[in-house]
Formats: C-alpha cells, sequence, structure tokens
C-alpha cells in the first residue's frame, strides 16, 4: 500500500516542460510603452510653415552626408540643421562660419534654406547671401508641395 502511494505521488510531482512567458510580455509592454512616450520627444527641428508650390523635385546625388539646411523662422530667426549649434538661431557671422567649417570636410554638399511663408523676404535672401559667402556653390528654396482640394 505505501508502495502505490509513492508511486501516485511522483506521477502528481512530474515537471512542468512549459515556459512562462508572462514575465516576458510584462516587460514588453512597459518597453513598449516608453519607446511610444518618448518616440515623439526624439524629433528634432525647427517648425516653419512652408510655402506651398508646384515645382518639380530636384535629382538628388547619391551623397554621404546630409544637406545643409538653413531654417529662417516666422520670427526672422536663423538656424542650421548640422554642426555644433544645430537647430539653434544663430546671427550671420555665426551662420557662415558653422557652414564653413561643414563644407570644408565635404565641398559638394547640397545647400537649401527653408523660410517660414510669413518671414519677411529680406531674411529669406540674408540666408541665401550668408550660404553663398560660407562657399556654398548652389543654394535651393525648400517648399511643400501643394495640398490636393478634393
Amino acid at each position: 500500500m505505501a508502495d502505490t502511494s509513492r508511486r501516485n505521488s511522483r506521477r502528481l510531482r512530474r515537471p512542468i516542460s512549459q515556459i512562462n512567458v508572462v514575465p516576458f510580455i510584462d516587460v514588453m509592454l512597459v518597453l513598449l510603452i516608453i519607446f511610444m512616450i518618448t518616440a515623439p520627444m526624439l524629433q528634432q527641428g525647427v517648425e516653419v510653415d512652408l510655402p506651398e508650390a508646384q515645382a518639380e523635385a530636384l535629382e538628388t546625388e547619391e551623397r554621404s552626408r546630409e544637406p545643409i539646411v538653413v531654417t529662417v523662422t516666422a520670427g526672422g530667426a536663423m538656424s542650421v540643421n548640422q554642426g555644433p549649434m544645430a537647430n539653434e538661431p544663430l546671427a550671420g557671422p555665426e551662420l557662415i562660419a558653422i557652414v564653413q567649417e561643414i563644407l570644408a570636410g565635404t565641398p559638394a554638399v547640397q545647400t537649401y534654406v527653408r523660410g517660414d511663408r510669413n518671414v519677411d523676404y529680406g531674411r529669406v535672401m540674408d540666408a541665401m547671401v550668408a550660404l553663398q559667402r560660407a562657399g556654398a556653390g548652389r543654394v535651393g528654396l525648400l517648399t511643400e508641395p501643394p495640398r490636393d482640394a478634393n
């Protein structure tokens, strides 16, 4: 009788060979929440309201560097997307020095100006002149494609 009770208890205490995935799911949900909260904060740049234009897109060559983009905000402040003071308001001489430094490493990098729709045209021209003084051969203007009226 004692032998049969030992055999029954051994059958009841067999090891379970399944993996418990509940802790894994908990960790993944926490990571998902963290990434959902931090992803919008990773976007950098200066917010401008670009004018719309029906223009052909520029042909871009494969380049190892991203283009230099000088942004002119509605208040007239200028900033550049690269360098030590990326997306910080800059005066004309600071902008020229930073762009010269970038162009020294890669002289063939493309240069653009993003001017807010409501900024004085003279400020956009100041940005273009600063890029040319820094050594940029060709300067393009960025716009947004027109929204469909449909």
